[in-house]
């Protein structure tokens, strides 16, 4: 096992890799809004949460000698299932004709007070 860090995301506020590769797959912590640069949430609306969660997404793969396009599965959590159609429209332009499993829930709170957080799967 290989845990992958870098300062393209931010880094973890818990005790806990940004990801894990074994056996070429690569396991992602859940991503939230936070920017690398700044280390603050910025956007203030779902849609644009969802775009830092991706650039921080796609960071962390990167890093792991993979992408965005070799995501076998994600799970996005909202505190707001009626942000669903706003995130929905950011994960598709993101993902373009790319269409890894996914599963969509409502929790009840998030770190920082993110609205959305995504964590992946991907092969290398």
């Amino acid at each position: 096992m290989k845990a992958i860090k870098t300062e393209g995301a931010p880094a973890a506020i818990g005790p806990y890799a940004q990801a894990i590769e074994v056996n070429g797959m690569v396991f992602c912590s859940g991503q939230i809004p936070i920017s690398p640069v700044s280390g603050a949430i910025e956007a203030l609306d779902a849609a644009g949460q969802a775009v830092q969660v991706l650039l921080n997404l796609r960071a962390v793969l990167e890093a792991a000698g993979s992408s965005l396009h070799k995501v076998v599965k994600t799970t996005v959590f909202l505190t707001d299932i009626a942000d669903f159609p706003a995130v929905n429209e950011v994960y598709a332009e993101v993902f373009g004709g790319h269409t890894p499993a996914r599963s969509t829930v409502q929790v009840g709170a998030l770190p920082r007070g993110a609205k959305i957080e995504i964590e992946a799967i991907a092969v290398k």
